[in-house]
């Protein structure tokens, strides 16, 4: 009697165990899926920063390109006196 209650408490702790493996191997999956998420939506904004920025910077270019036209040709309308 005392084998056949040994036997099924370690078959328990035995089902328990895989259980709980499962478990954490389904939790961590989860985890890593959602980090992947999360770093492919901070890529795309990051992305997306990229792109305004360079186009700030081109329209910044472009206008210095203007005023320094404007200076050389003495159309500078800031500098009007």
């Amino acid at each position: 009697m005392k084998k056949l209650i040994l036997s099924a408490a370690a078959l328990s702790l035995l089902f328990a165990t895989y259980s709980c493996r499962e478990t954490t191997g389904e939790k961590a999956e989860e985890a890593i899926e959602a980090a992947a998420q999360d770093t492919e939506e901070n890529l795309d904004k990051a992305g997306e920063a990229i792109e305004d920025a360079m186009q700030e910077t081109g329209e910044a270019i472009e206008n210095a390109g203007e005023e320094i036209e404007e200076e050389l040709e003495g159309t500078d309308d800031m500098n009007e006196n």
